[in-house]
């Protein structure tokens, strides 16, 4: 496709880069993130201009999707072919503020470059960008009061999100079902964000998005169905 980044940079979709100088007037600094990831981020939110990179966890990622586009911020992903919607539905994410550019090919700089003329935040994989391309992209989002949310390993980045610990629960011994998922995010940057935070959490949760840690509690004791007795509560 090798007109889809002008066709992106000059249709109504996005707006055309003529002030790189100055951010869009009229937003708000911070976009919003889920209150049980608020302590990853010391700036209390994700920060215009800035970005930020996840490591381990399509979840995550879609989560950090969810309360901006549930607020009205408009959200773009590139270079993901296996990025399921209905699993972003189920995460929060406002799908119909949501827009998906699947195989941007060798256009990919220029494809996210135009965007984040026009998106509040836009995702995209390192992929085969090279170190002088993935600095002039953060460059641009900082310009343009736009959140970058890179995959993978990125140079420069103000904050990384590492999915460093991750547990399925619910199988008992050999029976049972997949309950939940309890994923340890640990954040670090620069600056404000220098010094290391943890949180614990289940993504997905129960009802979807994501939920606190039930970690340190101790589930009730499932039954053998192959033994008599029943199960005994624990507080």
């Amino acid at each position: 496709m090798p007109a889809l980044g002008a066709s992106l940079a000059t249709s109504g979709a996005v707006g055309v880069a003529s002030d790189l100088a100055k951010a869009p007037s009229g937003r708000v600094r911070m976009l919003p993130v889920h209150t049980d990831l608020a302590g990853l981020f010391p700036w209390g939110g994700l920060r215009r201009g800035s970005t930020v990179s996840v490591h381990g966890s399509t979840s995550l990622l879609l989560a950090l999707l969810a309360p901006p586009t549930a607020s009205d911020s408009w959200a773009a992903v590139v270079g993901m072919p296996n990025l399921g919607v209905l699993a972003a539905a189920e995460l929060g994410v406002a799908v119909d503020r949501l827009a998906l550019v699947r195989h941007p090919g060798a256009d990919l700089p220029t494809v996210v470059a135009a965007l984040l003329d026009g998106m509040d935040l836009v995702v995209t994989p390192r992929a085969r960008l090279t170190d002088a391309q993935a600095r002039r992209l953060s460059t641009r989002a900082r310009h343009r009061g736009a959140v970058l949310l890179a995959v993978g390993a990125w140079p420069g980045v103000d904050l990384e999100l590492h999915c460093v610990r991750s547990r399925w629960a619910g199988i008992g011994e050999g029976y049972g079902y997949l309950a939940r998922r309890e994923v340890t995010v640990r954040a670090r940057g620069r600056g404000a964000a220098a010094r290391p935070a943890w949180v614990s959490l289940q993504v997905p949760g129960p009802g979807g998005g994501i939920a606190p840690s039930l970690e340190h509690v101790r589930p009730a004791a499932r039954p053998n169905p192959m033994a008599g007795g029943s199960p005994v509560g624990v507080a």
